[in-house]
């Protein structure tokens, strides 16, 4: 990228829905070789140091279909400083320049951010029942855990995307929440 182009941001979770970015155009766009995974313990937003929350991370394998923002080239320094604050202060991402595929065939270099497998809050894969009790628990500055997965299923399927494991999640958080609901207890 250089400074006369315009920037291409790739959200695949919060960004999809709370991008807080001004941006010129979204397009629907395909991410090869990483896959949407809630892989990532968060201590702030969506828990706290003492219970945890999960939030998606962009994990190796697979694919991931998402939303590619394309902002202004005199945006762009700002938007990354903002994101760069936003998504690396206290989690285990790594910014990554990636190739992704535009609904139109178009293929841009894109701003995005990957789960650092290396870092102290990588979580990997817990499995579908230990995320969910994960996901049910967790509560910080920005709101309950659950509402995240929900905003991101809702908005996968506002723009025509199908994250099965997703969907398998939110069913399985549902399915505890009526145990509780029900007075059985998890």
């Amino acid at each position: 990228m250089t400074k006369h182009d315009d920037l291409w941001v790739f959200g695949y979770g919060s960004l999809m829905w709370r991008p807080g970015f001004a941006y010129a155009e979204v397009r629907p766009a395909l991410l090869k070789g990483w896959h949407r995974s809630f892989c990532l313990y968060s201590m702030h937003y969506r828990g706290t140091p003492e219970q945890p929350g999960l939030v998606l991370g962009l994990d190796r394998g697979g694919s991931c279909k998402g939303l590619a923002f394309r902002v202004p080239a005199a945006e762009a320094d700002i938007t990354i400083d903002y994101l760069n604050e936003r998504e690396l202060v206290g989690y285990a991402y790594r910014p990554h320049w990636a190739g992704i595929t535009l609904d139109d065939g178009r293929k841009v270099r894109a701003y995005t951010f990957v789960a650092d497998r290396g870092h102290r809050h990588y979580a990997g894969d817990l499995g579908l029942e230990r995320q969910a009790a994960i996901i049910m628990d967790g509560a910080g500055a920005t709101g309950l855990n659950r509402d995240y997965l929900i905003n991101t299923v809702r908005q996968l399927e506002a723009d025509g995307f199908i994250d099965k494991s997703l969907h398998a999640l939110l069913v399985e958080v549902e399915r505890q929440t009526g145990l509780i609901d029900m007075g059985a207890g998890i």
